[in-house]
């Protein structure tokens, strides 16, 4: 790569990235308002500075185009399984039979929005725990924005070692880890002990955002215990299976938060009155409005088929094999710009694996639940059409949103933005950079919506960093993939898909302000973390 690092090719690959922030957190524009001039500002500075041609931002493009249209499928099909619950008033169930197995409201939060993410970000992981979790929320009486930012803090813990491994699996691939070496294995442990502090950092937000100190201290003795599970879980099971090793804990601590409501502390009725993240008028409706025969259990049923057929099919080699075979992709030819920064041709870019993907398990959920609440009587007359067409109307708004984000950060990344980004801290900040680099996970995470992108397009970076600068890489490798984690929590792409299934499209704005207060001293302090262990 010949790209000049200098300060005024750095501000020229972060403008985009700031005029982004400006607008949705300043001005509080909407991402939908907000992505297409961020975009435009991409393309300006990809032609006029970074030597990109026609020919390699309409390719860009179009690979943005086509990552952003897997993505609304997980959008849609997460809106569809939304509005078969609704139509089924399956939510009001759920609010009124988890409220009596766990009276403790707080408790209810933290099992809906952040165990229950966990779970889900365990085996599907690609913005399915927000876009499902929201909705969850909302219906148990949580107001949508606070039902948007819960979810976003609750599966982010899970986002290297959760969809069983598919981002640590790409930071290894990066950094030329062999499976099972010294060098792996300390890398791993590393990534997981960072991850541990941000899940208790998590777990504490939450109780924080629901009632300050007095819920803190009422949540603390059941967020120490869930956190000793899930990420003391992870980090124990990261040194044998890097797979599994956040689907099990956060399964265990699924079972363990309903025992945890049954203990003397929790199994009384407790609440904080005047939750800013409550909506009184909501939670207090009456029981009557739910079906009298609809059970919880009838009421979880496509999650519980969610939950069933993603295992089978991810888990179960011969059937993911036999299914994942079956994949659509578009050829790319090689690209360059006037600085020698090459994109590799393509025969097969991004493949679609239809029947293993997220959006296909939702699908399939959705439909089967359809079914069975329609023979159940609980859809009504014209309930079908009334689904179909509301989460089509719900999905179309996004869409803007999305393809612009994905095609300014295919923009960024081919046309050498994004690196010179990275290349540039690094080569100012000397051995200070370590302190940055979880922020450069953070950045990859941000720009692409996606901590497996953000592993594979700077694991490698950050592994020559490290030995330039004569630190141990598996500690910064541990942060970049923690970073990253940490990034998936403000990723824009990530966000849109809890306000469009919150029906708040246009809030992203207040929803990455009120995180960026969580996630960005939580990056900080891992930094600091790490410049502490390299000075040892």
């Amino acid at each position: 790569m010949n790209i000049p690092v200098t300060i005024f090719m750095w501000v020229m690959a972060f403008l985009p990235i700031a005029v982004l922030l400006v607008l949705m957190i300043k001005f509080q524009w909407g991402a939908t308002e907000a992505a297409p001039i961020g975009l435009l500002i991409t393309i300006i500075t990809g032609i006029f500075f970074y030597k990109a041609d026609i020919t390699l931002i309409a390719a860009e493009s179009a690979k943005g185009i086509w990552n952003a249209l897997i993505i609304l499928l997980i959008v849609w099909t997460a809106i569809l399984m939304y509005q078969v619950g609704d139509e089924a008033k399956a939510f009001l169930v759920i609010r009124n039979g988890m409220r009596k197995l766990l009276p403790n409201e707080l408790l209810l939060v933290l099992a809906m929005g952040w165990i229950f993410e966990s779970f889900l970000q365990g085996i599907t992981g690609f913005g399915v725990p927000v876009a499902v979790g929201a909705p969850l929320l909302i219906g148990i009486g949580v107001q949508p924005l606070w039902a948007v930012i819960i979810p976003l803090l609750g599966q982010a813990w899970g986002n290297t070692f959760g969809t069983l491994g598919a981002a640590w699996d790409s930071l290894a691939m990066s950094a030329g880890l062999t499976v099972g070496s010294a060098e792996y294995l300390s890398t791993a442990m590393w990534t997981a002990a960072f991850i541990w502090l941000w899940n208790i950092i998590g777990g504490i937000a939450v109780c924080w955002f629901y009632g300050k100190g007095k819920a803190v201290k009422k949540g603390l003795p059941a967020v120490l215990i869930l956190s000793v599970i899930q990420g003391g879980g992870e980090l124990l099971l990261a040194g044998v299976n890097t797979t599994i090793c956040c689907f099990v804990p956060a399964t265990i601590s699924l079972v363990v938060i309903l025992l945890l409501g049954r203990s003397k502390l929790y199994r009384e009725e407790w609440s904080v009155e005047n939750s800013p993240i409550m909506n009184r008028s909501f939670a207090g409706q009456g029981n009557d409005e739910a079906p009298k025969d609809m059970t919880l259990v009838q009421a979880f049923v496509p999650y519980f088929l969610l939950s069933i057929i993603t295992l089978v099919v991810l888990v179960v080699g011969p059937i993911n094999s036999f299914l994942g075979q079956f994949k659509i992709g578009f050829a790319f030819p090689e690209t360059a710009t006037g600085y020698g920064y090459v994109n590799a041709a393509s025969e097969c870019f991004s493949p679609l694996a239809i029947f293993t993907h997220a959006s296909m398990f939702l699908f399939v959920s959705s439909i089967i639940g359809l079914v069975f609440y329609k023979k159940h009587g609980w859809i009504k007359k014209g309930g079908v059409k009334r689904v179909f067409t509301k989460s089509i109307s719900m999905t179309m708004p996004s869409g803007i949103a999305v393809i612009g984000l994905v095609i300014m950060s295919k923009i960024m990344d081919g046309t050498g933005q994004t690196v010179v980004l990275a290349n540039g801290i690094a080569d100012i900040l000397g051995i200070v950079y370590v302190v940055f680099a979880p922020f450069v996970g953070l950045l990859g995470t941000f720009m692409t919506g996606s901590n497996m992108s953000s592993n594979i397009l700077f694991g490698g970076f950050q592994l020559t960093t490290a030995k330039l600068l004569g630190v141990d890489p598996s500690i910064i490798l541990g942060a970049q993939s923690a970073g990253g984690a940490i990034g998936s929590a403000v990723s824009p792409s990530k966000i849109i898909l809890g306000t469009t299934t919150a029906n708040i499209l246009g809030s992203e704005g207040k929803v990455l302000k009120k995180i960026m207060s969580i996630t960005i001293p939580a990056t900080i302090l891992i930094g600091i973390i790490v410049f502490a262990m390299v000075g040892l």
